[in-house]
């Protein structure tokens, strides 16, 4: 098992995957650098093997099932994630390393927000997007991650070894950011300056279309990872929703004595019973959530005892 592995997943990067290859080889001698095509109809693979990159393939298109394979397939005491845009500075990767060898962290967040994002991006409502999906988990999730999108992390071999990829696309930065954080991982957060892409290389981000993916992954995860909250806010929703209805109803009998509107309170009655309904799926639902946990404190232990026989 190698103690360090770089990990670039690539699709047409023929402008830039040479010069990220040879940067991490130099910041990170003794690491192991491993470029993933998926389905690149330009020169990436010949140019990545040039350099010098151990060069594999996930045909399945998306980022999302290209760190499945990586993180199926790869052992090592560390590893290190990132594009090949040529967009995150290698000598940054060393003090990524270290705080996964040395310090304990799970995941380390490369963090661009910090620095030069905002002055490099010249894409159009990416720095908002950003923000945005950055603001939500943490607000939802209770976490003080700096920079939800990047595409430059480093993990220990825990994290890899025991995170369900679920998700095809763009969307892995957020599920790797929520499962970190669900699960009490130790995350810590390294400061990267950011570079925009060279002239020749395009992005593959759609903003909108992608953008709203995420906000839909971020809405799913909340769902699965905190269910008594989501299914709470859905049944509050709903009960609110029948008072307003109801209480006119309510209000011409207290008057009359008559009841004018069944139908309307007949469908109140039903939102009643579907909101609480709702109340106690999440309620259960939580309880299995918080047995799955359990369940995964042991996976850990496991996965601590594969690495050691694998030295």
């Amino acid at each position: 098992m190698s103690k360090v592995a770089v990990l670039i997943p690539c699709w047409n990067e023929a402008v830039t995957v040479e010069k990220v290859v040879k940067d991490f080889k130099k910041a990170l001698p003794s690491a192991e650098i491993y470029v993933y095509d998926n389905n690149s109809t330009d020169d990436t693979v010949k140019k990545a093997k040039a350099a010098g990159a151990i060069v594999r393939y996930e045909h399945k298109q998306g980022k999302g099932n290209v760190v499945r394979r990586m993180f199926r397939e790869i052992d090592a005491d560390a590893y290190i994630l990132v594009d090949g845009d040529d967009t995150y500075p290698a000598e940054a990767a060393q003090s990524m390393i270290d705080a996964v060898l040395k310090d304990g962290a799970d995941m380390v967040v490369g963090d661009r927000l910090s620095s030069t994002y905002a002055k490099e991006n010249k894409r159009m409502f990416h720095n908002f997007g950003n923000d945005l999906v950055r603001f939500s988990i943490n607000h939802i999730f209770k976490s003080n991650i700096r920079d939800v999108m990047t595409g430059y992390r480093a993990f220990s071999y825990q994290f890899v070894k025991t995170f369900p990829v679920l998700t095809k696309r763009f969307e892995i930065e957020t599920e790797m950011t929520i499962h970190a954080v669900d699960k009490n991982m130790q995350i810590e957060n390294i400061v990267v300056e950011y570079r925009d892409r060279p002239a020749g290389s395009e992005s593959k981000l759609n903003t909108i279309p992608d953008g709203v993916k995420v906000l839909f992954t971020i809405a799913s995860l909340f769902r699965d990872y905190r269910p008594a909250r989501f299914w709470g806010f859905v049944a509050g929703a709903m009960y609110l929703l029948a008072i307003i209805f109801a209480t006119p109803v309510f209000i011409d009998y207290w008057n009359t004595g008559i009841v004018e509107r069944f139908p309307t309170l007949i469908v109140c009655g039903f939102v009643v019973i579907a909101a609480t309904l709702s109340l106690f799926a999440g309620f259960i639902l939580q309880a299995i959530l918080r047995n799955n946990r359990r369940e995964f404190e042991f996976k850990l232990q496991q996965v601590d005892q594969e690495k050691k026989n694998r030295k």
